[in-house]
């Protein structure tokens, strides 16, 4: 395709797939689109092992790295250790996500007892600077900071690797800001959008950040927030953007790593069943609709801590969630919820992420010929 996305990434397809799930990198980049690693979470030591192993496997196609590295949250400058992070975590907000899991006959004795391991996920200044590097260290092609405007360390070092920078926006401010910056690739993403999300619909947000950013020539979009069919990925690309930024429809593929009560759930949900709430990390994020959801979402909830505190108290709580949930304890399916966009209500089967992309391609030319008749006719 003509897209510029295709010539920034060196891609035939501008269709980008982010995924926590090497298998499913690989398989996209060698389908033709491109996969991206999210690397929230990971130690700089489990990255690079990520990372070796997508470099032997991908035959030399296109891959790029996410991260989350905010730059507004608590400690963001590393003073604190993840311990003392958890000792800042209020009582009452541990003993209240442990009455929800009680309340479905889960033993919270221990629950958080562990030391903390990491920061939710969440990168303060330091760490962002380490899994910058060994990212830099391999050959991507595309780098993404999922929260607010990318590390000035990340935007140098990639203009000096001559690297693609990537940002989520989800709103028409942050992308003018984004775009001020130098950010290449702004990846708009709607309220639709499975994880950290805003509130405006995918629909109204491409067109006005299209608009918006008409003097930044070089910025280049892609449209997230619901994107599970070539269909919709044409319709954004018709509204203004030059591709598209897919996460929840890898969720269901074959070579996901998705945990299977979760899957079940995606494959058996409709595009209601998904719910916008602060409680499990402190910002928006959008996830499928559980008890777990609904008991923060109650009068008597307490109000969510910031990032990564709130992190802190969900994480734990769903680790032990999900670990019995998959060996069938019925309290703990109930209350199963994982991040997913409006669009899992058209996720209906478990295909292999190639097959995926072939759909997208396939959905695409429709939709284009489909509004090809209509001015030939």
């Amino acid at each position: 395709m003509k897209s510029p996305i295709c010539d920034l990434l060196d891609i035939e397809f501008p269709l980008v797939a982010f995924t926590h799930c090497r298998d499913v990198v690989v398989a996209v980049s060698k389908a033709g689109g491109m996969g991206v690693l999210g690397a929230a979470g990971y130690s700089p030591e489990q990255l690079e092992i990520e990372l070796n192993w997508i470099d032997e496997h991908v035959d030399g196609k296109p891959y790029g790295v996410d991260l989350i590295a905010p730059t507004s949250m608590v400690d963001k400058d590393e003073s604190k250790s993840a311990t003392e992070l958890a000792e800042m975590v209020p009582d009452d907000m541990k003993q209240f996500a442990a009455g929800i899991l009680a309340r479905h006959n889960i033993d919270t004795a221990d629950v958080y007892n562990e030391v903390p391991r990491s920061r939710g996920g969440m990168l303060g200044e330091k760490r962002a600077a380490n899994i910058i590097d060994v990212a830099f260290d391999h050959p991507i092609r595309l780098i993404v900071n999922a929260l607010g405007v990318p590390p000035a360390y990340m935007l140098e070092m990639a203009k000096d690797r001559g690297v693609p920078t990537g940002a989520l926006v989800g709103a028409k401010h942050h992308a003018l800001k984004q775009a001020e910056v130098g950010v290449d690739i702004l990846i708009v993403a709607g309220g639709e959008a499975g994880g950290h999300c805003g509130d405006v619909s995918t629909m109204v947000l491409v067109p006005e950040v299209a608009e918006a950013i008409k003097d930044f020539p070089d910025t280049t979009i892609l449209a997230a927030g619901g994107i599970v069919t070539g269909r919709q990925m044409a319709a954004a690309m018709a509204m203004g953007a030059h591709g598209a930024w897919t996460g929840s429809v890898w969720l269901t593929t074959q070579e996901a790593e998705t945990s299977p009560v979760i899957k079940e759930k995606f494959l058996a949900a409709n595009s209601s069943q998904t719910v916008r709430s602060r409680s499990r990390t402190g910002k928006y994020t959008r996830q499928i609709r559980s008890a777990w959801t609904d008991a923060w979402h109650d009068e008597e909830a307490p109000a969510p801590l910031p990032m990564p505190l709130q992190s802190m108290v969900s994480e734990p709580a769903l680790a032990r969630v999900t670990k019995l949930a998959e060996g069938g304890h019925e309290g703990a399916k109930q209350l199963a919820t994982y991040w997913v966009g409006q669009g899992v209500g058209m996720m209906n089967q478990s295909l292999s992420a190639r097959q995926v992309v072939y759909d997208f391609m396939e959905d695409f030319l429709a939709a284009h010929d489909r509004l090809k008749g209509f001015m030939d006719e």
